[in-house]
């Protein structure tokens, strides 16, 4: 569903991927590991075209997207949902979802409120509080539940379980399993091992912007050196 092929991405004159190139095959879960600053969010960005790569080029379901304005990238189905959340504060939770909402798209669920309160019984429950008073995981729930009203084919998932507590960290497990099922592909970065080994298929881990393993988690199990070498705080 999506490639990476040699992209380059910089921040002004900072050097932040080199020549980085991965897959991510239809209807799996690939995770993005690596330590804080590895370039993850780079990566992600770059997809979405918030960053753009000077070279290389990127392409979903056969198209290249690389230079495409964002919005033009998620019209064709790619959804973004960033480790700061980026809630609107002052709207409820119906208010938010209904600002993500986008047109059926073919071959790809049709998320309504009611869909999505089943998937995250939490926010069922705040349907009608504003966003700033939900706690930081149900602020986590309710980014990628505003991103799936945009009915997309894949998505990016910026460390979902990045600084929220451990029953919402299994809730979010068995939310991308669920992703998974209804036929969706995900592209997670992510720091927790166990966390990624519970939900993905396959790995990709980047060390200073560079690819050092893609693989299976089985393939990744047999080779506890690269895991110690890229992944050890």
């Amino acid at each position: 569903m999506l490639e990476v092929r040699k992209i380059n991405s910089l921040y002004g004159k900072a050097h932040v991927l080199h020549d980085l190139s991965f897959e991510v095959p239809h209807g799996e879960v690939v995770a993005l590991l690596g330590r804080n600053g590895a370039g993850k969010t780079t990566t992600l960005k770059s997809i979405m075209q918030l960053v753009r790569p000077a070279s290389g080029e990127i392409l979903f379901r056969g198209e290249k997207i690389t230079g495409l304005p964002p919005h033009r990238v998620a019209k064709l189905g790619i959804g973004y949902v960033p480790e700061e959340r980026r809630i609107f504060s002052d709207l409820t939770v119906s208010e938010n979802l209904l600002v993500g909402q986008q047109p059926p798209r073919e071959g790809a669920v049709t998320w309504t409120e009611e869909m999505l309160f089943d998937l995250f019984p939490n926010l069922a429950e705040r349907r009608d509080n504003r966003g700033k008073a939900l706690s930081g995981g149900e602020q986590q729930m309710l980014t990628i539940a505003r991103t799936l009203m945009g009915n997309p084919l894949f998505v990016l998932l910026d460390e979902p379980s990045e600084g929220v507590a451990p029953v919402i960290v299994e809730q979010m497990a068995m939310v991308i399993k669920k992703l998974k099922r209804e036929g969706l592909t995900v592209l997670l970065s992510e720091q927790n091992l166990h966390f990624a080994q519970a939900v993905s298929d396959r790995a990709v881990i980047i060390e200073s912007g560079s690819q050092m393993f893609f693989g299976t988690l089985a393939d990744l199990a047999a080779h506890p050196e690269i895991r110690d070498a890229y992944l050890a705080a």
